[in-house]
């Protein structure tokens, strides 16, 4: 699905991801992400690093499962839409930021392995949304049936 602000970044998480719950329920975890950028200054021959810092979102099994796998330094790849909040300090100043709320949270293997674990699926009533949850177990390297003898084509 296809939304105008939708953005893709990869960083690394600058503090462990923090869950908590909505009255109703539903789990939110925030965590930040650094992107760091560099490059080689033509006129000095010396490197030079712009830095940006997000604040990122994830709701429900994503940020359960996200504050359950991530912790501060792992490098990931975040991909979500942007989201400006706006409220008014005690003293009456406005503030506003914008952050990435997550569709999806992956750990990037470019410089490190990841072990995956597939949640078995469970019914949690969100409209008729496949959530995750009770015990974990590792996802198939296979396909069921497959006999290892026979020609895969």
């Amino acid at each position: 699905m296809a939304f105008d602000n939708t953005v893709t970044v990869t960083g690394n998480i600058t503090r462990d991801p923090e869950l908590r719950f909505t009255p109703g329920g539903s789990a939110v975890a925030t965590f930040g992400l650094a992107w760091n950028r560099r490059w080689q200054n033509r006129q000095t021959n010396e490197t030079e690093e712009q830095v940006s810092f997000f604040d990122v979102t994830c709701w429900n099994t994503l940020a359960e499962n996200v504050s359950e796998s991530l912790v501060k330094g792992t490098r990931v790849i975040v991909s979500g839409r942007l989201e400006q909040r706006s409220w008014e300090t005690q003293d009456g100043d406005r503030r506003s930021k914008i952050e990435i709320i997550a569709d999806e949270v992956s750990p990037s293997l470019r410089w490190a392995t990841a072990e995956v674990m597939r949640n078995e699926r469970r019914d949690g009533g969100g409209g008729g949304r496949q959530q995750g949850g009770g015990g974990n177990r590792p996802a198939r390297s296979q396909p069921q049936g497959y006999d290892l003898d026979e020609e895969p084509f």
